[in-house]
């Protein structure tokens, strides 16, 4: 018989259950969960990354775009400034309504844009009054420049934080997820500023890209002057680049209109007209507001050279400079003669040189008359033949003690055969403009249509552009100090591009070279 234990003999039968009970449930509580199907959609790391940064992104730049504006005075202008996403970078000026100013400043992800709004009447009225202001605006514009870019790098911290916060707790709602959001954005914008610091370019204002009204082109771009000498560049261009819109936008006050550099000879580089009459307006144009000393007409003036075309060149006469001029091979010795006859012309041939305006030029011919069917054209060898003519002419100068500035010929072909022989050679015939710098050291400048290809502007889908360029010589060494070159749209279009070029040798820093290359012995 078993035995029964005390304890249980005298405890009831239903303690003992609900005992046992409570035993088997504190178990299956401690045994794990068992696993369970879920449906959810679990993102991967690269899409939820993917994600992240397009929210960082696009919350930067509405950040940017919303409150990231800072309005600066710069000197006597009131201006707003801000950052914009680039490609390319740099920064764009915008002197409403007069077109746009682009300076390759730096290389990153962002741009520095700067609206000139309008000029403050009281700050201008004091130049006005006290034009001995203006010898110190230099330092007030860079003090004002440095303020307003401090004032736009903690704006634009704050605006790309902002933004990019707020769009990711709008898209994920999770507090933790948008401050990662913020912090991501201020990281970029850190290394974009680090990349534009480190990018900078001080000597970009010295080569502007002017896009806008043509007649507004010489105030804004403004002077070229010798660039070889010991100054601040990025403090006096800056300044006088302030100077120069306080002059454009103050059009009623007794503000000093714009004036050319007495120390500069200004020469105005035309090509490959053909027969268009728009062209003399848009030369009379550029001769008036540059204040050019001499044009250089390099040729392909008519389209067929016969004497009917003759009475297109009667412009020339009321210029009111002098016109140097060499044959194109859509100009014939009709063409020549007809010229000749103009008292302020002057028609380079076979090498002759003449000093015009302060300059030595010498030109030939193009050998070629193409318009002339029953004639086998002679190609290059033809050009190169003339060219080395022509290079035989210069040296002869150089021996003469009368060396040449500028050599003519209207053929590049022609024109490279005088590598050595002097400092510049100019040239048209392809329609597009350009510059090299050839073996011997004689620069090459080719010019594009002055009119914009005549009537084969129509052939094509878009029209040819009308180019001409603004050559800057100083008056005592002869020597190219800059050129403006300057792209008008086509037919049709209404377009206007000026654009400064240095060169090399004459860029704040670079060591002048030799007055002109050394001439050729061979």
């Amino acid at each position: 018989m078993a035995r029964v234990p005390l304890a249980d003999l005298k405890r009831p039968q239903p303690v003992r259950g609900i005992r046992r009970a409570a035993h088997a449930l504190a178990r299956h509580r401690a045994r794990p969960p068992s696993p369970t199907l879920s449906l959810t959609y679990q993102p991967r790391p690269w899409a939820r990354a993917l994600g992240l940064v397009t929210v960082v992104l696009v919350g930067a730049w509405l950040g940017l775009l919303i409150v990231g504006n800072v309005r600066v005075p710069v000197g006597p202008m009131n201006t707003t400034m801000a950052l914009r996403p680039s490609l390319s970078g740099g920064t764009k000026i915008n002197v409403s309504p007069l077109g746009d100013l682009e300076l390759d400043s730096h290389v990153a992800p962002v741009r520095l844009d700067v609206n000139v709004d309008r000029l403050d009447p009281e700050r201008s009225q004091a130049l006005v009054d006290h034009p001995e202001r203006i010898s110190g605006l230099q330092d007030e514009v860079v003090r004002d420049v440095e303020k307003g870019t401090f004032d736009l790098a903690a704006r634009s911290c704050v605006a790309v934080v902002a933004g990019a916060t707020v769009l990711g707790l709008a898209v994920y709602r999770r507090p933790r997820r948008a401050l990662a959001a913020g912090g991501l954005a201020l990281a970029l914008l850190a290394a974009c500023g680090g990349t534009a610091y480190a990018t900078w370019n001080p000597k970009s204002l010295l080569e502007p890209k002017f896009s806008g009204l043509l007649s507004s082109a010489p105030s804004v771009v403004g002077n070229a002057r010798s660039i070889v000498t010991d100054f601040n560049v990025y403090q006096e261009e800056l300044a006088r680049l302030v100077t120069n819109v306080t002059k454009l936008y103050d059009v009623t006050s007794t503000l000093p209109a714009y004036q050319p550099d007495p120390s500069t000879i200004r020469v105005l580089h035309v090509s490959d007209i053909h027969l268009n009459p728009a062209s003399w307006k848009i030369i009379t144009s550029l001769v008036q507001q540059y204040k050019v000393n001499v044009i250089i007409d390099s040729g392909d003036t008519m389209d067929h050279g016969i004497a009917a075309e003759n009475g297109f060149l009667d412009p020339i006469k009321d210029l009111g400079v002098p016109y140097v001029w060499v044959r194109g091979n859509h100009d014939s010795l009709t063409t020549q003669r007809y010229l000749q006859r103009m008292k302020n012309v002057h028609v380079l041939d076979d090498g002759r040189a003449e000093t015009v305006g302060g300059l030595r030029f010498a030109g030939i011919g193009d050998p070629q008359f193409t318009p002339d069917r029953s004639v086998v054209p002679g190609g290059d060898a033809a050009e190169r033949l003339a060219g080395d003519r022509l290079a035989s002419a210069l040296r002869d100068q150089q021996a003469n003690g009368t060396p040449v500035d500028v050599a003519i010929a209207h053929e590049p072909v022609a024109a490279r055969e005088t590598d050595g022989a002097v400092p510049l050679v100019l040239c048209g015939h392809l329609h597009h403009e350009g510059t090299e710098i050839l073996k011997h050291g004689t620069r090459l400048r080719m010019e594009g249509s002055t009119g914009g290809s005549g009537l084969r502007a129509v052939e094509r889908q878009y029209p040819a552009p009308i180019e001409a360029s603004i050559l800057y010589f100083d008056r005592d060494t002869h020597r190219l100090q800059a050129w403006d070159a300057i792209k008008l749209g086509g037919l049709g279009q209404t377009t206007a591009e000026v654009s400064r070029h240095l060169p090399k040798e004459n860029q704040p820093g670079a060591t002048p070279g030799p007055a002109s290359p050394s001439p050729s012995g061979s």
